[in-house]
């Protein structure tokens, strides 16, 4: 029987710790290619490139832990989804997983995020995919205590399949595998950043801005990924990326803006 041919790529870069691990341990499940990009492209969202051209090379990595297959892209986490759907893959992906991104996805930051857009870009192609994160910034994050609970979410998404326009955010807290309390599906927290620009006068004279902020909850919902993740559970959130605001169509038609 063919083993699921499983898409891995990230926004981190095909070097960073999050996506070896992830590798790792989709290795265990099915058959594995990369199609990730060369540098880091976090909070690059849902960009593509248009204006500029674009290449994928044939790399290796890790000889004992790699993919079958590993492609350095030069484009965004989208890009990378793109290529390897439309150039580089024999045959259509079972599954498309993103991460382990380096840091929280959770709540707004979804909006951002170039783990979670390169997991909607494989759904909108209808591919069932997940984006992982770790709720650890650090480079040296520790991602082992994180494998038996991705292994599980992925080896049920295989089995079950995820509902049409609709792929899963997962983050995970970053704490010991024996403090974790187990899964929690949730919804998005309300939440904001607010952001401030540090500027700065280089040696020339010339200003520049380091934009900077603080994470604001406005959310008091238990039923939320950072009640979860606070709590020391996995959230997983099901997102969609039709942005239709479907509740307030009727609403809008009462406005009346085919009258003369």
């Amino acid at each position: 029987m063919q083993k699921p041919l499983i898409l891995v790529t990230n926004d981190d870069g095909i070097t960073a710790p999050g996506l070896r691990s992830l590798v790792k341990f989709m290795k265990e499940i099915g058959d594995v290619v990369v199609v990730a990009p060369d540098s880091p492209q976090s909070g690059m969202g849902h960009a593509i490139t248009i204006n500029n051209t674009l290449h994928a090379n044939l790399v290796t990595i890790d000889d004992i832990n790699g993919a079958e297959q590993e492609y350095s892209c030069s484009g965004t986490p989208a890009d990378c989804v793109k290529m390897g759907l439309q150039e580089l893959l024999d045959r259509k992906p079972d599954l498309c997983v993103s991460g382990i991104n380096h840091g929280s996805n959770s709540s707004i930051n979804v909006i951002y995020s170039g783990t979670m857009s390169a997991a909607i870009e494989a759904g909108i192609e209808g591919i069932p995919a997940i984006g992982f994160s770790l709720c650890d910034f650090s480079w040296e994050a520790d991602f082992e205590d994180a494998k038996p609970y991705v292994q599980k979410i992925v080896k049920q998404a295989i089995a079950n399949g995820i509902p049409k326009g609709v792929v899963l955010n997962v983050n995970i807290p970053a704490i010991e595998n024996e403090k974790i309390k187990g899964i929690k599906i949730c919804r998005q927290a309300r939440a904001n950043w607010k952001e401030k620009f540090d500027k700065r006068t280089n040696p020339m004279g010339k200003d520049y801005y380091w934009l900077t902020g603080e994470f604001e909850l406005l959310d008091k919902g238990e039923d939320t990924d950072e009640f979860a993740l606070a709590n020391n559970y996995i959230s997983v959130v099901p997102t969609q990326f039709d942005l239709t605001a479907h509740h307030t169509i009727q609403q809008l038609n009462n406005w009346n803006l085919n009258e003369h």
